[in-house]
């Protein structure tokens, strides 16, 4: 068995933050049970171009893949109850809504427990399910910028400058994960669930780690650096070579002292202005045009082959191609694969938690309401009778729109 195969969760889940958060869990075996809304023909991230048709996009494969899929409309008192008897049967109810949402709609642990005392119920919302900011709408973007992530990024001259990657979304999703892990834990040995209260404001914060501290303790102001130099570690930066860029980190004394004799400076290391992490902080101005004008005398290979052979912290700025076709990505197996009916085979970075064997035999994510017959008749074991009241009174979205409902 996975890790997680003893372990069932409904996901009422859309777009990013979500769901990346519930597919580390897939990953490792869990049964997510993912809610779409029909009046929305489901998780809005089916739609997200350039790599999109119909109801399928690429970016919906990254994010939900092992996942199950049903249609269902929790507005209507049919789906209700359907939502209600599926919560009979699972550990937790995972959402990624507004903060005020999961209350108004009946899925905290108030709404929930007297259908199962032990259900976690984890809201990842943008703003969490306090404070004045509750109904505001919280995206990765909004977030680094109210945060101060963007004031802390790119160039000194330049503008303000959001991370290439929604940091936050997958920050947020992970902190959602463990909240649940550690809530289902809990509520396994105690015998009573509870709320998880997650945002993507409070991920945001936390992970300003030790520039938020030292402001809070010092009064230290962060700035932005140039060619993205660490804040206090020199060197720890982009160098540019003679055909591209370099990152070289010295962030032990022992990699200066072997870095300067491979510089063409071994005086350099006893040099009072950079003879340890304080000096070279304190002249970084002078050290630092030293060392651009070094690197730039010679190629990144050039660079990389001699730094490397000292075990000097070093490595390429690549592209994204280059980083996916570097030796050590296949080593890892972090590019998997799974059969899609409409894109064929479909690649895409796999999981970095690691649980015993690396999983191989990765399902692609759901058609909107595939599994159907497997929750309502299987899991839930309703009869054709039922099912049929069910989708009469519309009860997984209107028959005309919601595929896979029994004909």
């Amino acid at each position: 068995m996975r890790p997680l195969e003893d372990i069932r969760i409904i996901a009422v889940e859309q777009y990013g933050a979500g769901p990346w958060g519930s597919v580390q869990l897939a990953d490792l075996g869990a049964e997510i049970i993912k809610i779409e809304d029909p009046s929305a023909r489901g998780d809005v991230g089916r739609y997200v171009p350039p790599y999109a048709e119909e109801e399928d996009s690429l970016f919906f494969e990254v994010h939900n893949r092992n996942k199950r899929s049903l249609s269902l409309d929790l507005t209507s008192p049919g789906g209700r109850a359907v939502f209600e008897d599926l919560v009979r049967t699972a550990d937790a109810v995972y959402s990624n809504l507004r903060g005020d949402v999961p209350a108004k709609i009946g899925i905290t642990y108030d709404d929930l427990k007297h259908i199962n005392p032990r259900i976690v119920c984890v809201s990842l919302s943008g703003f969490g399910m306090t404070g004045p900011r509750v109904k505001e709408p919280g995206y990765d973007y909004i977030l680094q910028g109210l945060a101060g992530w963007m004031d802390l990024t790119g160039d000194p001259d330049g503008p303000p400058t959001k991370s290439g990657l929604s940091l936050v979304d997958y920050s947020g999703g992970l902190f959602a994960a463990i909240s649940l892990l550690a809530g289902i834990h809990q509520a396994r040995r105690d015998g009573v669930g509870m709320d998880c209260d997650v945002a993507l404001y409070d991920a945001a914060f936390a992970l300003l780690t030790y520039p938020a501290t030292w402001h809070l303790n010092r009064g230290f102001t962060p700035v932005r650096t140039r060619h993205s130099a660490h804040p206090s570690l020199v060197p720890f930066q982009a160098f540019q070579t003679k055909d591209s860029w370099i990152v070289v980190g010295c962030a032990k004394e022992k990699f200066w002292q072997r870095l300067c004799p491979i510089l063409g400076h071994p005086e350099w290391a006893t040099d009072e202005r950079f003879v340890d992490f304080a000096a070279r902080d304190r002249n970084r101005d002078v050290l630092i045009p030293l060392l651009e004008d070094v690197f730039a005398s010679r190629t990144s290979a050039e660079w990389l082959d001699e730094l490397g052979a000292a075990t000097i912290p070093c490595g390429p700025i690549n592209t994204v191609a280059e980083g996916l076709a570097d030796p050590h990505t296949a080593a890892r197996g972090l590019v998997v694969e799974a059969e899609h009916p409409r894109f064929g085979t479909v690649k895409m970075p796999g999981p970095a938690v690691s649980v015993g064997p690396r999983r191989e035999d990765h399902r692609r994510a759901p058609l909107r309401n595939e599994d159907f017959d497997y929750v309502v008749r299987d899991l839930l074991g309703y009869d054709d009778e039922h099912i049929a009241a069910l989708v009469e009174r519309a009860s997984f979205g209107d028959p005309a729109t919601t595929p896979r409902l029994p004909g």
